[in-house]
């Protein structure tokens, strides 16, 4: 009986957190507000805004945030351009460690206020260290939390894990490009499955890509858009699942081959 089954079988025993899962969770709530308190340090050492642009610094929940944060950062960021980088870094990656929802309008502000092939890399590499942010968050504290709370949805995926175990870094790619399994759950499940955390690295940060492209280009009419879904449509949806597809095409032809052979 494998680890992740002998804790599953733990969990349904006693349905109630343990006191290492409430510690777990304590801790986790520490480093969010550690990590909270580093952001907002670092946003401070932005130049004195007049007061009608600062109200427009925060965390972007909606479209017209988005496009106010970024008329603040377009003025600055040619004079301030390491500090803007940085803080969009850095708020990238809290919000992606934390699986906090805001990306896409991080996305949308990034092909605003930086040219195409500066931005679709930027936005990749984010995407990449944030979910790795998550991965290694889960894998340090998060272990018992996700065998606790979700003991049957780690179960299933571990057996579907172990099918593409050969090729993990074209499944994580597979994996980002397509809806099947929620982003949040891929990154703090992987550690808990096996999933090595070069290929989850390497495998998001060129998934992301296409589906970044698509929120970087449509950024730079950004004062047009007037709503997400005019990126992510189902029509674009269909073509990343196809792409996904077309991607695992080659690992599935190469599997089946070795058996006929």
């Amino acid at each position: 009986q494998s680890l992740i089954e002998r804790k599953m079988a733990e969990g349904k025993k006693n349905d109630k957190p343990s006191a290492g899962t409430s510690r777990q969770l304590l801790a986790v709530g520490i480093v969010f507000i550690l990590a909270a308190s580093t952001l907002y340090v670092l946003v401070r050492q932005m130049p004195e805004l007049p007061s009608d642009e600062l109200e427009k610094i925060k965390l972007p929940r909606n479209l017209d945030d988005a496009k106010a944060l970024c008329s603040v950062l377009v003025k600055y960021k040619d004079e301030y351009f390491v500090p803007v980088v940085g803080i969009f870094i850095a708020t990238y990656v809290f919000l992606q460690t934390f699986s906090i929802p805001g990306t896409i309008f991080l996305n949308i502000i990034s092909g605003a206020i930086f040219n195409l092939f500066f931005a679709v890399p930027l936005v990749s590499l984010c995407a990449a260290l944030g979910a790795s942010g998550s991965y290694l968050l889960s894998s340090i504290l998060g272990r018992r939390l996700m065998t606790h709370y979700f003991p049957e949805r780690v179960r299933d995926w571990q057996a579907t894990v172990n099918k593409h175990r050969r090729h993990l870094f074209f499944y994580v790619i597979f994996l980002r490009l397509t809806p099947l399994v929620p982003n949040w759950f891929v990154n703090l499940a992987s550690p808990v499955v096996g999933i090595p955390l070069v290929a989850f690295f390497f495998g998001t940060f060129f998934g992301v890509m296409i589906p970044s492209l698509l929120a970087v280009r449509a950024g730079a009419a950004i004062q047009d858009l007037s709503s997400t879904s005019e990126i992510a449509t189902w029509k674009t949806g269909l073509w990343l699942t196809l792409a996904g597809l077309v991607l695992l095409l080659p690992v599935v032809l190469k599997d089946r081959l070795k058996k006929f052979n």
